[in-house]
């Protein structure tokens, strides 16, 4: 193992130089465009410091290269969102789903309902991105209609898609929790029940008050009238374009990749704008690949369906390449161990242990703009301290997505939060606010710890006069 490492001076000092970067940029320039070069002078800035502390240009730049390894699935998938948007809007599939979803949900009860829905395609498809891409986007249509704020629509729709992603078997950051913290998949699963549990249920209470404040408003008719008979007019309206998501749940239950569940839906989607929209092949490539185009003359219908294609995700993927090459050198040049090494000294104590890893899950997501960074560095880290204890590793696979996946969303500069972004139309900090499961998960985390509830211990036993160690589940203390 390479034995050099940043003194906590050095390190710190990476971590405030982003930290002073951004906010120039946030709160001086007042340009939430130009993040790509702020976090490409931050990789500068922490590879010099690297360079200084003894680590070579090649050791530097294996920790970009790792980190871009990190990002190459992802990124994949995130091009072939943007295919699979721009291929269901011709094909009729978003359309109809914000044709029949204007006509059947009830304003004072749709932010819960958006929550719900988005919730259980999330656990089907193991993906929040797929759900965003598919779900969500019908949904900040059908809440444009009902003169809902898109931000509150994007809270819903993000609350229900990362509860769904965090507790399906499917999920990337859900295999990868478990599998750092060395615990059974399906006992993490379990284990996230009693925090994600009332948490996602809280959330959806709170959906209901907030909802209720649009229960009593007029409906303007007139301007859904238009959007519907310009959806049927233009589009085709039927059940049968329901299929292609029905495919992709049924191919997720039969755990079919998601890379190769997004193809497959993306060209039935295709398949389908050709046959029943009349769509030509050179027309249907170019949308793919450049966006959808709406061309019905209605300003609503046409700011919503002009969207999707390969190319429209560009920014977003770059974003992720670049964060995750500055989290990739933070951990390969093992500046974030130095940090959490200074942290680890107050982890003598299951309040204080829990309180640091959250917290320690939320400041990597900040400065490493990556959920799977911020997954791995700290529940490996602070996994020895669990073990003394006596913590069950599924704890630690817990407390890892009750503070990294969650929060995931909320980092403006962060591949999660960039996405959706992309994705709903609606910045980061707007939509902010109203991802209410993303603020109560780790307040139960820690409550829990507080009062030592569910924190599921392992048990020395005698076996043959031999002292073992023997996994018990203790509900409560």
């Amino acid at each position: 193992m390479n034995e050099k490492k940043p003194s906590f001076l050095a390190a710190i000092s990476v971590i405030i130089f982003l930290c002073v970067a951004i906010g120039i940029q946030v709160f001086v320039l007042k340009d939430n465009n130009v993040t790509h070069i702020t976090l490409i002078l931050a990789c500068v800035y922490a590879a010099v410091v690297a360079m200084a502390n003894g680590y070579t240009w090649q050791e530097v730049q294996d920790g970009i290269l790792y980190g871009c390894e990190i990002a190459m699935l992802p990124m994949l998938i995130l091009m072939l969102v943007g295919v699979l948007i721009s291929s269901w809007i011709p094909s009729g599939t978003i359309p109809t789903l914000i044709y029949y979803g204007l006509q059947m949900i009830s304003p004072g009860m749709f932010l819960a309902t958006v929550a719900i829905v988005c919730s259980v395609a999330s656990v089907a498809t193991g993906s929040s991105y797929t759900t965003g891409a598919t779900f969500g986007v019908a949904f900040m249509g059908i809440g444009y209609g009902l003169n809902i704020p898109a931000a509150m629509t994007a809270g819903a729709v993000i609350s229900g898609a990362i509860f769904g992603d965090k507790m399906s078997p499917l999920s990337d950051s859900t295999n990868l929790a478990a599998g750092v913290a060395e615990a059974d998949l399906f006992d993490h699963i379990r284990s996230m029940m009693y925090t994600t549990g009332p948490a996602f249920l809280i959330s959806i209470g709170l959906y209901v008050v907030v909802g209720l404040k649009f229960k009593s408003q007029a409906i303007d008719m007139t301007e859904i009238n238009i959007i519907l008979n310009g959806l049927k007019d233009n589009y085709f309206i039927s059940p049968l374009t329901i299929i292609p998501p029905i495919i992709v749940v049924i191919l997720a239950l039969k755990r079919v990749s998601g890379l190769a569940v997004m193809i497959i839906a993306s060209i039935i989607g295709a398949a389908f704008a050709m046959i029943f929209q009349g769509t030509s092949l050179n027309e249907m490539l170019s949308a793919m690949n450049y966006g959808f185009v709406s061309t019905t003359g209605i300003e609503q219908i046409d700011a919503l369906l002009s969207r999707g294609g390969l190319q429209s995700m560009m920014w977003t993927i770059s974003l992720g390449f670049i964060g995750l090459s500055y989290g990739g050198i933070l951990e390969k040049t093992r500046v974030l161990e130095v940090i959490l090494d200074k942290i680890s000294n107050i982890v003598s104590t299951i309040r204080g242990l829990v309180i640091t890893h959250v917290l320690a899950g939320i400041i990597v997501n900040i400065f490493s703009a990556s959920q799977y960074i911020a997954i791995i560095i700290p529940t490996r880290m602070l996994a020895p301290a669990y073990k003394k204890l006596n913590l069950q590793t599924r704890v630690l696979s817990r407390t890892a997505e009750d503070s990294a996946t969650v929060t995931s969303p909320l980092i403006p500069w962060g591949l999660c939060g960039a996405f959706f972004t992309a994705t709903l139309g609606v910045s980061t900090l707007d939509y902010l606010p109203y991802v209410f499961l993303s603020f109560v998960t780790p307040l139960i985390a820690i409550l829990y710890a507080v009062t030592d509830k569910f924190m599921f211990r392992e048990e020395v036993v005698e076996k043959e006069g031999k002292a073992d160690i023997e996994t018990v589940t203790v509900e409560m203390k």
